[in-house]
């Protein structure tokens, strides 16, 4: 028991040392079910990492052939991920296909760094973020409906064409480009331009046609929020709120996405968890 107490103890730091703001909101989650994201959001991490910060697709083929040998048992209990989430796996009727899908979405980076149509980035933004969602269903509702399925797969694309939005200069640094090129043509706006971080009324105008379709699918999501069970709608609403403040803060920053990164302040954090707090106490 100790040594499963240490591994989620190193997957709840994996978390809070990258997002603080999740801890928060899933903090409010029984224990069982916040320690069990921990253990999801490491493993999510893990992939992550593996491509952006050590840059190896083998690595990534040998994480997965680790995934493979985990769901048939096989794993070293002195890997904390593996045994934490080995214990998820016990405690939740988990499904292993959204795991497999982080992995392959992550690997389109070793793929391509251009996207041609809005369609090629959800598929993008499906594997990569809307995975994380289908994870955690069954740890946040005991019987996951349909509806949720649908708001989960919506909010991860949205949360990820916010990320791509946001992160637009930082990837210009890796090279990679996510705004599709039909886009970028149909307001003229050439990759040298975007190269140039040049913002002008033309990148507004992109900006805000896909921010606004991100908030779209943030209002759709938000629609099933219901279904969940009531100790699980404030992790998902402060998500939702939280990441859509973003857009937000791009806004404020004049869309200087180049040089100065959208970040939503702690005290708007507040804000949001106070009113999301306010709305769950009137409805228990």
């Amino acid at each position: 028991m100790k040594r499963l107490d240490e591994a989620y103890h190193y997957c709840y730091e994996v978390m809070n040392t990258n997002s603080k703001t999740f801890v928060k909101a899933f903090s409010f989650l029984p224990e069982q079910k916040r320690m069990a994201v921990w253990a999801v959001y490491t493993f999510c991490r893990h992939v992550d990492d593996i491509v952006d910060e050590e840059k190896s697709l083998e690595k990534l083929i040998q994480f997965k052939r680790e995934l493979d040998l985990f769901l048939e048992g096989e794993f070293s209990t002195k890997n904390k991920l593996w045994l934490a989430l080995n214990d998820v796996f016990t405690r939740f009727p988990m499904d292993p296909e959204p795991f497999y899908l982080m992995i392959e979405g992550q690997g389109l980076d070793f793929q391509k760094n251009r996207y041609n149509s809005l369609a090629e980035v959800e598929y993008y933004s499906y594997r990569v973020a809307s995975s994380v969602g289908l994870m955690l269903l069954p740890i946040l509702a005991p019987e996951p409906t349909e509806r949720l399925k649908e708001g989960a797969i919506k909010l991860g694309i949205a949360m990820q064409i916010t990320n791509i939005l946001r992160d637009i200069g930082e990837d210009l640094d890796r090279d990679r480009i996510y705004i599709p090129a039909d886009l970028l043509q149909k307001y003229n706006y050439g990759i040298e331009d975007l190269t140039a971080n040049i913002v002008d009324d033309r990148f507004t105008r992109l900006v805000e046609d896909l921010a606004t379709y991100a908030e779209r699918l943030y209002e759709e999501a938000l629609e099933s929020t219901n279904d969940y069970p009531l100790y699980s709608r404030l992790p998902v609403q402060a998500a939702n709120f939280s990441y859509r403040a973003i857009l937000n803060e791009i806004r404020k920053n004049n869309y200087n996405v180049f040089t100065k990164r959208a970040v939503v302040s702690s005290s708007e954090k507040a804000n949001i968890f106070k009113l999301i707090k306010q709305t769950m106490k009137a409805l228990a």
